[in-house]
């Protein structure tokens, strides 16, 4: 299974990207209070912005563009963060 193809073009997405990653706060890979040491990390960023991007192009649900790098509960989170 190959690459999934973008939403937008890479010459596009990467000023906007390059814009947008200063505004965003830094954050841990792992949250540093989680009573088990977490187990999980953070799911990137730039991962969230892509989906961002995609749910912007094609106008579908949470649920459409979920897989298994994002769920679309974490979508929806991390939009209202």
């Amino acid at each position: 299974m190959g690459r999934p193809v973008p939403a937008l073009p890479s010459w596009l997405t990467e000023p906007l990207w390059d814009q947008f990653a200063v505004l965003l706060p830094e954050r841990p890979a792992c949250h540093p209070d989680h009573p088990l040491g977490c187990h999980r990390r953070r799911i990137s960023n730039r991962i969230i912005f892509d989906k961002l991007l995609q749910l912007l192009r094609f106008g579908c649900s949470y649920e459409a563009i979920a897989d298994t790098a994002c769920s679309a509960t974490t979508i929806r989170s991390r939009r209202d963060e």
